[in-house]
């Protein structure tokens, strides 16, 4: 089963558990905005980010609605990872917190 997070439990992780933040969406849409810190994965970057990242920090995943994020945080945590899919993505976030260019 995959765990899901909710914005503000998301900003708390961020905050004070360093979680890393990762977004699947497609390059414009990153560009445009995304949680400051983040990202952008996709399938040129991945197997980089697999090898280099920190196991022990928490992983939020992000991407647009929170659906697409749940298939890629099953891959990650299947890897080693503990992630998390951020419930309603981006759209969500977006409501009530600042976006990074």
């Amino acid at each position: 089963m995959i765990q899901q997070i909710s914005v503000p439990e998301a900003v708390r992780m961020i905050e004070h558990d360093k979680a890393v933040v990762v977004d699947i969406r497609d390059q414009a849409s990153y560009l445009n905005g995304h949680i400051k810190g983040a990202i952008r994965l996709d399938n040129d970057n991945f197997q980089s980010f697999v090898d280099s990242a920190d196991k022990s920090l928490p992983v939020i995943v992000c991407c647009y609605h929170g659906n697409s994020s749940q298939a890629a945080t099953g891959v990650l945590n299947s890897l080693g990872f503990t992630g998390y899919s951020l419930q309603g993505g981006m759209s969500s976030w977006t409501l009530a917190n600042p976006v990074e260019l």
